[in-house]
C-alpha cells in the first residue's frame, strides 16, 4: 500500500519499472490521493491512472482545469452514470465523445448528447441508441 503522497510521486518518477507499476496498481488511503492532488498538480493524471483510485477522488477531479485529467477520468470503467452525466456537459468535445462511448452512460445522458454541437458525438450516440434494448438498460 502507498502510505504517503511523497511515496506515490517517488514511485511514479522512478526509473525502476516495478516501482512505476506500484504507482499504477497499489491502493492508497483517500487522504493520500487528496494530498497528491493538492500538493502535486502535475501528478493528477497519474492519480487517475491508478487502478484503485476511489470514485470520491475521481468525482473531485471531474472539475479539474486540465482537460487531460478530465479526459482520463472519463476513461475510467468504474464511473457511475451520475458522474458520466456531469462529464457530458464538459466544454471539451473529446470528453463528451468518451461519455457517448462509455458503457456506463445512461440512456438519459445519451439522449441529452443527441443535441451535442459536435457531429461526431451525435453520430456516436446514434450508434449506441441504434441497438435499443442491448446493454443500455
Amino acid at each position: 500500500m502507498i502510505e504517503t503522497a511523497d511515496e506515490f510521486v517517488r514511485l511514479r518518477n522512478s526509473s525502476d519499472p516495478q516501482e512505476c507499476r506500484r504507482a499504477a496498481v497499489e491502493e492508497a488511503p483517500a487522504q493520500v490521493w487528496m494530498e497528491v492532488v493538492d500538493r502535486y498538480p502535475e501528478e493528477r493524471v497519474a492519480v487517475v491512472q491508478n487502478k484503485t483510485v476511489p470514485l470520491a477522488v475521481l468525482e473531485i477531479l471531474i472539475d479539474d482545469p486540465d482537460t487531460r485529467v478530465r479526459f482520463m477520468v472519463a476513461m475510467k470503467r468504474k464511473l457511475s452514470p451520475d458522474l458520466l452525466a456531469r462529464l457530458a456537459h464538459d466544454v471539451d468535445e473529446s470528453i463528451r465523445m468518451r461519455v457517448a462511448q462509455h458503457r456506463n452512460t445512461s440512456r438519459e445522458t445519451l439522449e441529452s448528447l443527441r443535441h451535442d454541437p459536435w457531429s461526431e458525438v451525435r453520430a456516436a450516440v446514434d450508434d449506441r441508441l441504434g441497438g435499443v434494448g442491448s446493454d443500455l438498460l
